[in-house]
């Protein structure tokens, strides 16, 4: 008995040993599974049953349990009944985690939306687009180029292919369709660098002038740009590693105010000749948008006024951390369609249907590879300059996220590209597939 009981308190305390060693690593498995959970029943409007056997059915987040509260719009997860974290929603602003000890009080504050309608055909408005057939196209082949990315393991969710502003293939896995949100992750950044080039097409953004934060301006960081953020080439030190506990991870599960991580970071390279990705980089440029404003409701107004809403992008809508900064690195959701009109934007140098939202020079500058990437970035915009998709052409460029989310343009044949799922892919073969079709 007495060797029993000895070998139950090595089993606990062993237990609790690795309890200890990995709590931090717990409390953000169970704050992904909560935030995840709950943008996905109140931000993209589907339910538990789903989002636990799908979205959250991946390790290591599949040990957290979810409870969704309807009455509270929350979600809260827990893994060995340990810590548990809660994400809320609010409305306009999305969900968001509440960090520990954080005294959570609801607020009004959300974003002005202009949702009406325009009576157009897409992209442009929100009717049925012309019933136009281009004989260039070889429709049965391209239907069997998108039929074979739905393969159950490819966990694919939508694909979209738009030729000269036409929708000319577009399918969707079971559970969604042509108005679902879905989370665009690191895509985006690609929105947050957008806001740049509309407030420089409005002559209101020098990008070139120094990034204006306080805590750099007696150091060595005085010298690094909005440009060097935007281009990701700022020299300061960041861990972008979704595997570990590291920079990234503590941002998007613990912190408070999310624009604050990478401003708080040491010089370890020299700007612009130090290419890093990172998410931290781009939340400190929301930041450095709401010190734009002269209000925190102009700042999430502008967002909306000048870019989303105004190029029809309704079903847009980006979450914000707690401090209430746009979570621009990250979370953005939207339909499918809804991100192809970004890609659009830029495919059509910055005009959208005759208006010029952003100048031809900013859509060349923000495809420009970044010094040091190897052709690889731009201005928080992916790019093939440097051969890295072998079998299509070196001026596509794109807008990337996690688990395989991507815009493609393709200029050279006036092609926009969506694919979003759950899971990363061969994105070469699948463009090389769709430009054949293209003659």
């Amino acid at each position: 008995m007495k060797r029993l009981k000895w070998i139950l308190l090595v089993v606990l305390a062993a237990i609790i040993v690795v309890v200890f060693l990995n709590y931090e690593r717990l409390d953000i498995v169970s704050g992904y599974s909560a935030k995840s959970m709950a943008s996905s029943v109140f931000t993209a409007e589907r339910d538990f049953e789903f989002t636990d056997s799908t979205d959250n059915n991946f390790s290591p987040i599949n040990i957290a349990n979810d409870e969704v509260n309807v009455e509270n719009k929350s979600a809260s997860a827990s893994v060995f009944g340990l810590n548990t974290r809660t994400a809320v929603y609010r409305d306009g602003l999305g969900s968001v985690l509440i960090p520990d000890g954080y005294d959570y009080k609801p607020s009004n504050i959300k974003p002005k939306r202009n949702l009406e309608k325009i009576s157009l055909p897409y992209p442009y408005g929100h009717l049925a687009q012309k019933d136009t057939v281009f004989s260039n196209v070889d429709y049965e082949k391209l239907q069997g180029v998108i039929d074979a990315y739905f393969a159950d393991s490819l966990q694919t969710r939508a694909l979209l292919v738009i030729y000269k502003d036409q929708i000319i293939a577009e399918q969707y896995a079971n559970g969604f369709n042509k108005d679902s949100r879905i989370l665009g992750w690191s895509m985006t950044k690609s929105i947050t660098s957008t806001m740049y080039g509309v407030l420089e097409t409005q002559g209101k953004m020098d990008v070139n002038q120094p990034a204006p934060i306080e805590e750099w301006k007696d150091d060595d960081r005085k010298a690094i740009t909005i440009n060097n953020l935007l281009q990701m080439n700022s020299g300061l030190e960041w861990e972008e590693n979704y595997e570990t506990i590291c920079d990234v991870t503590k941002m998007l599960f613990q912190d408070e105010d999310m624009t604050a991580s990478q401003a708080d970071e040491p010089l370890i390279g020299k700007p612009n000749e130090s290419w890093y990705y990172s998410s931290g980089t781009t939340n400190l440029l929301s930041g450095i948008l709401r010190q734009q404003f002269n209000s925190h409701q102009e700042y999430l107004d502008f967002w909306y006024t000048d870019l989303i809403d105004k190029i029809g992008m309704h079903t847009m809508l980006i979450e914000a951390d707690m401090a209430g900064n746009y979570v621009g690195s990250s979370y953005g959701w939207a339909s499918p369609r809804d991100w192809a009109k970004l890609g659009l934007l830029y495919l059509n140098k910055g005009n959208w249907n005759g208006e010029q939202i952003l100048t031809k020079e900013w859509c060349d500058y923000a495809i420009t590879p970044t010094n040091s990437s190897n052709g690889r970035y731009g201005a928080q915009i992916w790019l093939n300059a440097g051969g890295f998709l072998p079998d299509v052409p070196k001026n596509v460029f794109s807008f990337n996220g996690y688990q395989g989310q991507r815009v493609y343009m393709i200029p050279d044949k006036d092609l926009v590209v969506v694919r979003m799922g759950l899971k990363s892919m061969d994105f070469n073969e699948l463009l090389r597939d769709v430009i054949e079709v293209v003659n």
